[in-house]
């Protein structure tokens, strides 16, 4: 009898996280609390620990983000990100992938890479390369910067679940940056042997047959070679006067470069945030900066770094207000502000209710799963990976997942080589970043199918799943606890 109540338990976790993913947006999180009430009051077990702390990293970190995007930080950073995206085009399958993670590090948010999506697409495209092979490896490297970012909410809730470990901010990116780099770079690899040429892939020849895309200079000889030239598809496009579709032009021009405009003040903004991302990252590496209070034992504690982050972020928040003159309505208008509430609102439902779940059945389910995780830890790299594709929500399933792993007394070092596997968000088409780089590529490369987990971003997320987790593990031999 028990465990069919563990077993209807466990119905109620799952069905409000199907639930809270089909509703989307804030539902996740309204369902999880949902969830957290059924728990309660028809189960009668103890409510969880409440995710205070992670909580308000994600406020204080999506204020000072939102901040920044209203002065013109995030464009000042596009701009950059851009510069180097297109000085570089013949290695852009490498230099994208890297970009997109760097910059998804320094921002704490993957909604950077949004603004990114258009400058890959146009430099691969002018220079006659496959969009594929650059847009679908820069968004799923992306993901990697959310679990290497000392500002992101799922670090947030990841640095709350591993205190008092002997893990702390300087040892996880220790592990995590070396290793996503590691698998960028693999990703890059595999990912320029991916697809056909554009020359030969019929899906974007068919486009080029029908007007409906241009053929781009780097590639006039080629497809004059195979019988479909520049002349040929202008005079088409010539004939089609009249209609919607857009007329075919070429040019054998040098492709000019996309300028993205930054506002006054906006290079000021970005640098008081990453001042502040950098402060964060010294009082992590030395706790001796921190100011120190007695506990109950009398010995001198540091402030933790949960307090250090919030304190240092909405001060962050408030420079930015003041040295550019920002109204704070602005800020409260920014859609990084909006996204970062939805995240915050989906991490304290799924949180909460994960913790009721998981304190109230530790020896009944978590102790037996604990121990074939410790036993074959791999299987938690799995776990982590399935359910952010299901949730989509990296911090969600650092909260469902980790304390699991903790509890079954699974070394900080192999959790946090694995953590990174939460880039299986990108397992089922229904992120923001995948749909707006398919629609992006007007080359048809970039593409979606009938089967939901297979699509452009398949092969380079498995990629980069193995080649994190293998990279990470080798990095936490290396790398002692605090």
């Amino acid at each position: 009898m028990e465990y069919v109540v563990v077993i209807l338990q466990a119905v109620v976790v799952i069905g409000a996280i199907i639930l809270g993913v089909r509703t989307g947006g804030l539902g996740l999180g309204l369902w999880g609390v949902v969830g957290t009430a059924i728990l309660v009051f028809a189960f009668q077990l103890p409510p969880g620990d409440i995710p205070i702390d992670a909580f308000f990293i994600i406020i204080a970190v999506i204020t000072a983000s939102s901040a920044m995007q209203a002065a013109g930080g995030i464009d000042y950073l596009v701009s950059i990100a851009s510069k180097i995206i297109q000085a570089n085009p013949k290695r852009l399958t490498y230099v994208a992938p890297i970009v997109a993670f760097v910059f998804t590090v320094l921002a704490g948010t993957s909604n950077i890479y949004f603004a990114l999506i258009p400058i890959i697409y146009e430099t691969a495209y002018r220079n006659g390369q496959r969009p594929e092979r650059a847009l679908a490896s820069s968004t799923v490297t992306s993901a990697l910067g959310i679990t290497a970012s000392p500002v992101s909410a799922a670090m947030a809730a990841y640095l709350v679940l591993m205190d008092g470990t002997g893990y702390g901010l300087p040892q996880i990116l220790a592990i995590t940056i070396p290793a996503s780099i590691v698998a960028c770079l693999a990703t890059s690899v595999v990912q320029q042997r991916i697809g056909k040429e554009l020359v030969k892939d019929p899906v974007f020849r068919k486009r080029v047959e029908d007007h409906e895309v241009e053929i781009p200079a780097e590639l006039e000889a080629q497809f004059a070679a195979s019988g479909l030239g520049a002349a040929a598809a202008t005079e088409a496009g010539a004939g089609s006067a009249g209609t919607d579709a857009p007329t075919t032009v070429a040019t054998s021009a040098k492709p000019a470069k996309i300028e993205h405009p930054v506002p006054p003040g906006g290079a000021t903004a970005a640098w008081i945030f990453l001042s502040g991302t950098f402060l964060i990252v010294l009082f992590g590496l030395f706790s001796g900066l921190r100011p120190s209070f007695p506990d109950e034992n009398g010995e001198l504690v540091p402030v933790g770094m949960s307090t250090i982050i919030q304190m240092v972020m909405f001060t962050v928040a408030l420079a930015i207000i003041l040295v550019r003159r920002v109204k704070p309505s602005a800020v409260v208008e920014q859609p990084l502000l909006r996204a970062g509430f939805v995240a915050a609102v989906a991490l304290f439902g799924i949180a909460w209710m994960a913790d009721t779940f998981i304190d109230a059945n530790t020896e009944t389910i978590i102790a037996p799963l604990g121990e074939l995780i410790e036993q074959q830890p791999i299987w938690l790299a799995v776990a982590l990976f399935l359910v952010a594709g299901l949730t989509t929500s990296q911090s969600a399933t650092t909260n469902t997942l980790i304390p699991i792993a903790l509890v079954a007394g699974l070394a900080p070092g192999v959790i946090t080589a694995m953590w990174p596997s939460l880039v299986g968000v990108w397992l089922f088409p229904a992120n923001g970043s995948q749909i707006a780089a398919v629609e992006t590529d007007l080359t048809g490369s970039t593409k979606l199918t009938q089967v939901p987990v297979w699509h452009s971003f398949t092969i380079p997320m498995l990629v980069s799943w193995v080649a994190v987790v293998a990279s990470g593990l080798l990095m936490q031999l290396i790398v002692p606890a605090g």
